[in-house]
């Protein structure tokens, strides 16, 4: 076999940080499919003992790594075998020489480092962690588009305006550099499901409870996330976002709420032409294009047919109910940490809601208030990483 046939058919290597959440077990569902072209090598999670140790059994990989010390050693000792511990082992595992691929999908801003030390290692990066380029965007990108590594959104939001961006598999499959494939772009519209409270009133919202929060119309996440969908916040994380992907201002960046959640974006020519990526509700065919761009294989996500949903509309949300998208777009603004200041204030109030401390509107309420609480401050790795403690600092002393 010829050198070139021996490089095509190579594996590539590839770390899964957080593999035991929810987009972890469906990237480990694509490779699984597509074990012809991938081998997993890399494994860690944050404390889940009993699932990580079934996932290291299954695709045994070389490397396994917990966030927490005590669950380390409670695999190690379960399947005999070495397990790391701690953000440094994470990192490690993200820069080592044995991986190709890196599929970042860890909770928090706890994803930035691996991140950056696999982008310095000229790693191929399928980012889902929100928090990587809301809170830390401004060191990310410069490193994507110097060329240090290559970086793929998982969000399917922003997945998709990649995907109508390129069209073409001819044409690279990489974020853009310099704003080049945003060249013609007017608008780039982001689709909102609505949450479980579209068209409610702040009267209505005041009692809110938990599980109302939690009951999501057509997506299925995890709890920090799924409240995220309801006070639309991640609407707000997915347009700080998207400024950072595609080197565009916020005012270019609109929200769109479509109930049906088929459209996961759009984009708008200056010619008035409109691009949409459509399909299920489903993480699956996003994880795969993030590992496999420009090219296109069988998915294990389920297949859409226009007659599956025969009525796709669009509505504005009120602006004046739901202020989280407005904060996000003023946080990106005002620049520096102001980003990360106001993801810690709002990971926290999350939190506090979904252990009953505090009411569904006291999360926008804090993060409203945050904004002027913090000073901005030139973003760097170590002031990033400050404010993401002082955000939480404070929250803890004016609501917990």
């Amino acid at each position: 076999m010829s050198s070139a046939a021996t490089a095509q058919t190579q594996k590539k290597r590839v770390a899964v940080l957080g593999s035991t959440g929810s987009i972890g077990k469906q990237t480990l569902e694509v490779l699984r499919m597509h074990s012809e072209r991938f081998e997993v090598a890399a494994l860690t999670a944050n404390s889940n003992v009993e699932l990580l140790g079934a996932q290291v059994e299954e695709f045994r990989p070389s490397r396994v790594a917990m966030f927490e010390e005590d669950a380390a050693r409670s695999l190690a000792s379960k399947l005999g075998i070495r397990v790391d511990s701690g953000i440094d082992a994470a990192t490690e595992v993200a820069a080592s020489d044995d991986i190709d691929i890196v599929v970042v999908c860890v909770n928090g801003v706890v994803g930035l480092l691996p991140t950056l030390a696999a982008l310095d290692a000229g790693k191929h990066i399928a980012l889902a962690s929100k928090e990587v380029l809301v809170s830390g965007g401004a060191i990310v990108m410069p490193r994507v588009r110097s060329g240090r590594g290559t970086l793929l959104p998982i969000d399917s939001e922003h997945s998709a305006i990649l995907q109508c961006l390129l069209g073409s598999p001819s044409l690279t499959s990489s974020v853009p550099r310099g704003g080049n494939l945003a060249e013609g772009v007017e608008r780039i519209y982001i689709t909102s499901s609505g949450g479980p409270f579209r068209n409610w009133t702040l009267a209505e919202l005041e009692t809110v409870s938990v599980d109302q929060a939690l009951n999501h119309p057509t997506w299925r996440m995890g709890g920090k996330i799924t409240i995220d969908s309801a006070t639309l916040m991640n609407k707000g994380l997915e347009l700080i976002e998207a400024c950072w992907l595609y080197d565009v201002s916020p005012d270019v960046v609109q929200i769109a709420v479509h109930p049906q959640s088929v459209i996961h974006s759009m984009i708008k020519f200056r010619d008035g032409s409109i691009l949409a990526q459509m399909g299920h509700p489903d993480m699956k065919l996003p994880i795969q294009f993030a590992l496999t761009a420009p090219a296109r294989m069988p998915s294990p996500a389920k297949p859409w047919e226009p007659n599956h949903t025969p009525s796709l509309t669009f509505e504005p949300y009120d602006e004046s109910v739901f202020i989280c998208p407005s904060l996000a777009r003023a946080a990106f603004i005002q620049g520096g940490t102001s980003p990360a200041f106001l993801n810690a204030v709002n990971e926290e109030a999350v939190h506090a809601f979904l252990r009953g401390r505090i009411r569904f509107l006291d999360i926008q309420r804090a993060c409203e208030r945050s904004l002027a609480k913090h000073p901005v401050g030139e973003a760097t790795l170590d002031s990033v990483l400050a404010a993401d403690r002082e955000a939480r600092l404070w929250f803890a002393s004016e609501y917990v």
